[in-house]
């Protein structure tokens, strides 16, 4: 399986729908503050080229955007290959 990481704030729905469908396929990920901890959301602005705003997601320590790409992956049937699962 591979190695997801999800910068995150409280009450954030992009957040949330993101989790959610991570859930869904069954994915394990850790979740990073990225609101409250300021160097833990230095380094995401930093690895993710800039961009300040949450989610920020990363599979197998590549960027891949928001809750929007991951969700465009998904509807794509390519999220599944980044993953490395099966399509459930």
């Amino acid at each position: 399986m591979a190695d997801v990481e999800i910068y995150t704030s409280p009450l954030c729905g992009y957040c949330m729908r993101a989790k959610r469908l991570l859930d869904k396929k069954g994915v394990a990920y850790r979740e990073i503050d990225g609101w409250s901890d300021r160097e833990a959301k230095a380094a995401m602005i930093q690895r993710a080229d800039g961009r300040r705003t949450v989610p920020q997601i990363f599979i197998n320590g590549k960027g891949i955007g928001g809750s929007d790409e991951l969700a465009a992956l998904e509807r794509g049937g390519e999220l599944d290959a980044l993953l490395g699962a099966a399509a459930q």
